[in-house]
Formats: C-alpha cells, sequence, structure tokens
C-alpha cells in the first residue's frame, strides 16, 4: 500500500482476520478483567457490581481503547464491538446486552452516527420483545460537525468518556434506569468537544488513507473517521492551535467566573503526550483568564483513528451532581479514578 512514495504498514497478518484476532488478542492480555460473549464480539466485565442497572456501550474498532476498554469496575458492564469504523450488527448489541442483564434494566451510550443508531435501536427492540427494559443516550459532543440548533446531528468523539464515566458511576450507585437515564443525559449535554487532524489514519485493507491532508496542513474538526471538519489551513504554533478551538469551545459553553471544569485532551492515534501537554498548558491559561476552575484533566488518547495525527479537547462544566459521579472509583486496565 502506497501514498506519495510512503509504504502504509500495518502490523496484521490478513485484513479479514484483524477483529477476530484483535479480541482474541485483547481477552488473552485481560482475561483477568474480561470474557468475550461466546458467540458474538461483546467484550463483558468480570467485575460488575451485581443488582443495578446494566451499562453497555459500543461501537466499530479502530477507535481503540474505547469502547472495549472502557468496561470495567465503575464502568461498562460491557462492551458490543463492529468491523473497523462499522456499527456493530443488531445480534451482537443484543446479545450482548443479555449477557450483562441483571433485570434492573440496561442503559447504552454510543457515539451519535447513522449505523451505530439503526443497529442499537434494533437491538434494543429485541430486547423489549424479551421483556428486558432499556433506554440510550447518544453522545454528540462534536461541536464541529454540525450548529447548536441541529445539536441531534452532531457526532459523538472523544466526550464519550466523560459520559460512560458518569453513566457507569450512576448505575453502580443503585439509581433506577429512568435516574440513571437523567444522569447520563446530563452528563452529555454538559460535554462539548472539538478536534484537530495533522495527517490521516490508515483503515487495514484498504489502500488509500482515510482523507488527504497537505504536508503542512491542518483541519479544524475533522470527525473521527475522517468526515470534513470546518477550517483548512496551515501548520500552527500549538498556542495558537488551542486558542482557535477554545474559541469555538467557549462560543457555546455557558461558563462563567467560579466554574468548574474537567479537560480532556485526546490523542488522535499518533500524537504524542508530550505535544498535547503543551497545547493543554495554553488551554488552562485561557479558562484562567476566564475565571474558571480546571478541577480535574486528563492527557491521553482513548478515542482514536488507527494513527491518525491530531488531537481533540473536551470540556465537561460540572455542577454538584456530576461532580459527585465524576469523583466515583472507577477500573479498566486503560481508565481509572481513585474517587474522592
Amino acid at each position: 500500500m502506497k501514498k506519495r512514495g510512503i509504504v502504509m504498514k500495518k502490523i496484521i497478518n490478513h485484513a479479514d482476520f484483524v477483529i477476530p484476532e484483535m479480541m482474541e488478542g485483547f481477552i488473552l492480555a485481560y482475561h483477568n478483567y474480561y470474557t468475550k460473549h461466546p458467540e458474538v464480539n461483546g467484550v463483558i466485565s468480570k467485575n460488575s457490581r451485581k443488582d443495578k442497572v446494566a451499562l453497555v456501550i459500543g461501537g466499530g474498532s479502530g477507535h481503540e481503547p474505547i469502547f472495549s476498554g472502557f468496561v470495567g469496575k465503575g464502568l461498562a458492564d460491557a462492551a458490543a464491538c463492529g468491523n473497523v469504523f462499522a456499527s456493530p450488527d443488531p445480534g451482537t448489541v443484543y446479545q450482548t446486552a443479555e449477557a450483562v442483564s441483571q433485570g434492573k434494566g440496561i442503559l447504552f451510550v454510543y457515539g451519535n452516527y447513522a449505523g451505530d443508531n439503526l443497529n442499537f435501536d434494533m437491538g434494543e427492540e429485541l430486547l423489549n420483545d424479551g421483556g428486558i427494559q432499556t433506554a440510550h443516550v447518544r453522545v454528540w459532543d462534536d461541536c464541529a460537525s454540525a450548529p447548536m440548533e441541529r445539536m441531534e446531528d452532531r457526532r459523538g468523539i472523544a466526550g464519550d468518556v466523560f459520559v460512560v464515566k458518569i453513566a457507569g458511576a450512576a448505575c453502580d450507585a443503585g439509581h433506577d434506569l429512568q435516574e440513571v437515564l437523567r444522569i447520563t443525559e446530563k452528563a452529555r449535554d454538559h460535554v462539548l468537544s472539538i478536534g484537530l487532524a495533522t495527517s490521516p489514519g490508515q483503515i487495514p485493507g484498504v489502500d488509500q488513507p482515510t482523507f488527504e491532508l497537505g504536508e503542512n496542513e491542518i483541519e479544524y474538526g475533522m470527525g473521527l473517521h475522517g468526515e470534513p471538519g470546518i477550517q483548512r489551513t496551515t501548520m500552527k504554533p500549538a498556542d495558537e492551535l488551542a486558542s482557535v478551538m477554545m474559541e469555538k469551545l467557549l462560543s457555546e459553553l455557558d461558563l462563567k467566573t467560579g466554574d468548574e471544569v474537567c479537560v480532556l485532551m485526546n490523542g488522535l492515534g499518533s500524537t504524542t503526550i508530550l505535544e498535547m501537554s503543551i497545547v493543554y498548558r495554553k488551554v488552562q491559561q485561557i479558562l484562567s483568564g476566564i475565571g474558571v476552575k480546571v478541577y480535574d484533566a486528563d492527557i491521553n488518547s482513548y478515542c482514536t483513528c488507527m494513527e491518525m495525527g491530531g488531537f481533540s479537547i473536551s470540556i465537561l462544566k460540572l455542577d454538584d451532581e456530576l461532580k459527585q459521579y465524576y469523583d466515583a472509583p472507577c477500573y479498566c486496565p486503560y481508565y481509572a479514578k481513585e474517587g474522592k
């Protein structure tokens, strides 16, 4: 596979076996924490609290560690995993969720994409037909993907991390399905994100990259699969990139002096923690300059696009209720909070 004289390398055996071999290796490595559904690509926690609403997340593979890597204590009970950048089919959604049902209902959390919406809806219908109560929260935090008046058309990106964290804590608190749904929707509606791409990712077995950028080009607002962004320009210093992105976020976030937020700097696959730390330095300065306190911050790569270059900034606006669930302890091999 070649692009402009560069050999696109993938460490795989065969494109047709990427997902089953990935799943096999993942479960073998983390067998103390997870088991695989015997019939479908569902990752199931071995450490879930009993007698509660079950939290099931999911989406396409290729974004690891989300979604399979966010199954664990205080987080999701299971993840339904699709092929690379493809929604899990309704049967996978249904069987994965059924396996973790405890009779208290199931809450689904996933990104707002047409395929996911359709297949998770169909999975819910199958569960409802079997007498299992369900609800769902579609995450639509990407403020570059549609205007505010079309919020429900926005895509879900790294804001998933905050929503899954709070949803998992709400489920573990023992609330009923409607209360868990309310808290999770509140979390979703308090999160905004924007991304920036510097280079494309490469899907295993596909000859072309997910999108094209010139050698000195970047694109603000590009989606997690290479969907078009809002502005293409030349590469800029880190502080300028952060300022442009924060201007967009702050134009929609209702932040005032004294407010508290959580910030996630999320790498898209190949951007280093060194680079993102430089960007976060400017993000912190901007928030402090308007009197907003950063309650917690995280710099890591949770929601990725293969080896795509770039990063996203996600901001969760806290209140006392959301802080309670954000502070609850959780653990999985890729994400943990000690609790406060």
